[in-house]
This record gives structure tokens, sequence and C-alpha cells, in this order.
């Protein structure tokens, strides 16, 4: 059989290598991105657009529902893959409810509309590793969730929302909880594209708390391949951990952005202090999707040798763009 996938969120950078992922397999018959605004410039949507079996529509998931939903009805997806949400847990304590407007109330209206659908075989959400909180050893899919941002909690109400209706209405769905990714096309207020351009530019990136949060990180193709797996030969109902083997500390990450751009550490960062609510360590316990076939398979050094080349490519453009994140309703 094959396979019409929806990707909501899908002007996203994550939402878009997971298409160009998609779209290489024999059993992909289209992908549809849906996403609140037009496919932003090249250096972002990487002309995806331009891929034989791809289409994008422009809705927005808490105010054009119904539109979308019309959209979707046509399309008849199989397979559903949400990213769609408010991100971002830093800005989150500024205008909270708008991350439960999407995250929570958005995404559990839709679910219910979804019930309805015989054409829909698996929702699969991506959520998020936040919601452990900081820990000392890696955390698995039910270790005792501590959210420590209103980002982080609307995420787990919509994660409980989820298995409440399985369990009890048989809604086909699984929930990916990612460690951060990162991948060519990613706005710049993440720390490693905003790294990357930072050193193109030579101005100084600030390091927030000396770096010393651990972060885990994946190039978000082996997070595409994930997905496809779970799509494939996940048991539905079930939460899957994707994340590497060890964490990896924000100052060793600035490294290595620096190591790749032939740049010393210290004229690449300036030391500032620590984030509200900043977690000092994020680990996760992937056995369970290694099971169905999964590893990591792009390397620190494969991954940042992308990332500069796209810096590189772009930087006329991309020195120009915002690198703030930007509250958008």
């Amino acid at each position: 059989m094959k396979n019409k996938y929806v990707i909501l969120g899908g002007g996203g950078s994550f939402a878009i290598h997971t298409a160009f992922y998609l779209l290489k397999q024999d059993d992909t018959d289209s992908v549809t991105g849906i996403g609140r605004n037009l496919l932003r410039p090249e250096m972002f949507s990487l002309n995806i657009e331009k891929e034989k079996k791809y289409s994008y529509l422009t809705y927005h998931l808490t105010y054009e529902q119904d539109l979308m939903l019309e959209k979707i009805d046509k399309i008849e997806p199989n397979i559903i893959v949400c990213y769609a949400a408010q991100g971002e847990g830093a800005v989150s304590w500024k205008n909270s409810w708008r991350f439960f407007e999407t995250n929570s109330m958005g995404l559990s209206k839709l679910t219910e509309n979804l019930m309805k659908k015989k054409y829909l075989k698996r929702f699969i959400q991506i959520g998020t590793s936040e919601l452990y909180g900081s820990v000392n050893s890696p955390a698995k899919e039910d270790s005792p969730v501590f959210p420590s941002s209103p980002y982080a909690a609307s995420k787990l109400a919509f994660d409980f929302y989820l298995l409440s209706v399985f369990k009890y209405l048989n809604f086909p769905m699984n929930i990916i909880r990612p460690s951060n990714a990162y991948c060519p096309g990613q706005l710049p207020h993440r720390v490693i594209p905003r790294a990357i351009i930072s050193g193109l530019c030579k101005e100084k990136l600030p390091l927030h708390g000396g770096g010393r949060a651990e972060k885990s990180y994946i190039h978000v193709r082996d997070l595409a391949k994930a997905i496809y797996l779970v799509a494939q030969k996940g048991r539905l109902g079930e939460i899957y951990n994707v994340g590497p083997d060890n964490p990896t500390s924000i100052k060793e990450v600035i490294q290595r952005v620096a190591n790749s751009l032939n740049m010393k550490f210290e004229d690449l960062c300036k030391i500032t202090g620590d984030r509200l609510g900043q977690d000092s360590k994020y680990w996760l316990d992937s056995s369970k999707i290694k099971s169905l076939g999964w590893k990591q398979t792009i390397s620190w050094d494969e991954g940042l040798k992308e990332m500069r080349e796209w810096g590189e490519k772009y930087i006329n453009q991309l020195k120009l763009y915002p690198k703030d994140y930007v509250m958008r309703g």
C-alpha cells in the first residue's frame, strides 16, 4: 500500500526535511505540508515545493481548522505527522496562554474531528523531551515528567489527551519525543544556526550560563527516519523517545561549531547570564525506537559540515534575517 502523508506545521525546517526523507521512500504516494504561513524563502524552504509528489497548503491550525479539514478530507491521508506547535520554551513565560491555545486546545479539537475519518490509520505527534525536565540518567518513555516551562506543560497536556483517546476511543496515534534537532534551513534563533551565522559574520554569540547546560542533539534526518519507522511498524498507542546515547554541553556544541568554522572558541561567543527555567541536562533512553531498527547515523562532523555549507551559501540573506524568536498567534 502506498502512503499518503500530511505534515502539519509543514513550513518548519524539521517538517521540510521530513518531507524530503518520506518522498525518497518507495511506498510513498504523496506528501502534503500544511502550515500557517506561505513557505519561506529558499534558504529556509530548500526548494521543497519543486519536489514531485509534494504540495503545500496554507491554513492556520487554530483559526482556519474547518477549512484545513476540508482539504485534508480531499487528500484522505492515511498518515498524519504533526509538528504543529507554538515552540521555544524559553519565551513561553510570557503570553503562556498562546502555547496552550495551539499545543493543547487547537490540537485536541483537531484530534476530535479526525476521529471521524476512516481514511486515517495513524496520527504521529511530535512531542518534546523537555517535559521530562532535567535528569541525571536517561529518561524512558514511562519516566516521571517534570515540565519546567509553560511550553513543555502545554505539550504534555496534549500527550495525556492522546493517551486517553487511544485507550478509550481507539484513536490510532503515536507520540515521538525527540531530543533537540538541528538542520540546514533552521531559523536563526536556534543555537546551532545562530552560531554558524554569527561565526560567518564575525559576530559573537551570547552563550547563556557559559554553556553548562547539556542537551541531546540529533540531525533531523535521523528524526525523520524514526518517524518513518514508527509509521511503518510502530505499535499504536506507544510513545517513542528519539535521541543520541549521550548529551552534549552547549559549550561543547559551540566549540564544535567553532572548529567547523576554523575559529577559536573565544572568538565565537561571549558569556551571558542563564535563561529562566534552564534545565541542566536533557537525556533520553531510546531503546524502544532502536528495537524498530533506528540508530543515529549522522555524526557531529557530518551534520555541522552541512550547516556550514548552508550558512556559506545563504549568508548574504541570513545575516539580514532576525535572530530572535518572534511570537505569533
